[in-house]
Order: structure tokens, then C-alpha cells, then sequence
């Protein structure tokens, strides 16, 4: 099937090299997510350009710092982002979602259905799966703080190698309360990835990696 013309042009626009395959599953995907937003509220970003340019965009950014084969898991999914996209792009990892609403954990599983794709979706908050489950990065975007989430996996950092968080502009006053209530100590923050926010040149998105102090990463480290 051919790729839609203002999906392919809002790709080049971002400079997001696809192969079609790839490219196809996401028009699918993104479709799918639109149709079910006309009776949930799942995004508002309702056009290729913004699908592209803010969705699409943390992915990319994202997919190339997972190591092949990673159990991954997408806390507070939403509509699908990061995961469903990093489970499209990335075929090699393990992609499960949790999503506390109901409503929106149950869309997930009819776009899940409709693409065909080993994801598992969980309608829980994902801190509760960690008792239960173990997974290698727990990635996440636009969910909550930095304070929230160490205070989120500080009981359960066994369970999990590393976070991985897309932040925007604000992180730095986010690593500031943080440190600030002591919940950095004991852990390691490094930005991984750093790339412009869109037509807002001096806006600068960053992806950050916490783990515990001492925590042997080497088995996850790419080429990224």
C-alpha cells in the first residue's frame, strides 16, 4: 500500500529515514489511534505533522539507545507512545504497555489487535507490574516527574535495569526538585540522547537514563 503523501512529506520534514514496510505499519497505527480518539480522548495530535513531528520524533530518538532482544516496558502508555511505535520500528524487543485508565488500556488492546503485534497490554500501573514482573527499561514519556518516578521504582529497582524518560525543556528543574528531596541518591543520571524540539531551535528535548550507582549497563550499551 502506498505511504500517504503528507506522512511521507511530514517524515522528510523531520528527516526520519523509514523503510516502507516500517513506514506502512505506522500510517496503520497512527489511522487506527485517530479513529478510536473520535470516541476517547487518546492524543491530540491528530495530523502528520504533529504525529511526525512530536510522536515519531522521541521514538526515533529512542529506539536506536535499546539493545536487541530488551523486555521493555512503556509505563503510563497513553496512546501507545512510546511503545507501540519502538515495538514497529523495533521488531527485536520485547514490548509490553501498562496503562492504569481502563478506557484507554482497552483501546490499546484493539489497536494491539488491529496491527497484529506481540505487545502485551496491561490495564494496571506499571509500579504494580514490577512486583510481579521483571523488565530490562522501563521507558516513558509526559507521564509524571523525575521525583515521581524514582519515588515510583525507588521499592522495586530489583525488578528493572534502568529507566529510560523523554523530557522537554523542564528537566532540569525536575533533576533540581529531585536532588532536592534526596531521591537521586543512591542513583546514576545520565542524558543519553539531546535533539531540537521542532521549529523552537532553542528548545531541546533530552532522553535520560537512571539506574542504580554501581549497576552494570555494558550489556545494553549500543552504537547509538
Amino acid at each position: 500500500m502506498a505511504i500517504d503523501p503528507d506522512f511521507s512529506a511530514a517524515l522528510e520534514a523531520n528527516k526520519i529515514e523509514l523503510e516502507d514496510s516500517v513506514a506502512s505499519q505506522l500510517e496503520f497505527y497512527a489511522r487506527t489511534m485517530w479513529s478510536l480518539n473520535e470516541r476517547l480522548n487518546l492524543t491530540r495530535h491528530t495530523n502528520w505533522d504533529l504525529f511526525v513531528g512530536r510522536d515519531l520524533r522521541d521514538c526515533n530518538q529512542l529506539a536506536p539507545l535499546l539493545a536487541v532482544g530488551e523486555e521493555i516496558l512503556d509505563l503510563g502508555s497513553g496512546n501507545g507512545v512510546p511503545g507501540i511505535p519502538l515495538a514497529i520500528m523495533r521488531p527485536d524487543l520485547e514490548v509490553s504497555l501498562a496503562e492504569s485508565v481502563a478506557k484507554r488500556a482497552g483501546a490499546l488492546n484493539e489497536i494491539v489487535a488491529e496491527l497484529g503485534l506481540p505487545i502485551a497490554v496491561y490495564g494496571a500501573r506499571g509500579e504494580d507490574l514490577l512486583d510481579d514482573f521483571r523488565f530490562t527499561t522501563i521507558v516513558s514519556r509526559a507521564v509524571g516527574s523525575l521525583a515521581k518516578f524514582c519515588r515510583w521504582v525507588s521499592p522495586h529497582w530489583e525488578n528493572v535495569d534502568r529507566l529510560l524518560l523523554v523530557k522537554g525543556p523542564k528537566w532540569v528543574d525536575e533533576r533540581g526538585e529531585a536532588r532536592h528531596f534526596g531521591l537521586l541518591n543512591g542513583l546514576h543520571l545520565r542524558r543519553v540522547a539531546s535533539y531540537s524540539l521542532g521549529d523552537a531551535e532553542e528548545q531541546e528535548g533530552v532522553i535520560l537514563q537512571i539506574s542504580p550507582h554501581g549497576r552494570d549497563l555494558s550489556r545494553l550499551e549500543t552504537e547509538a
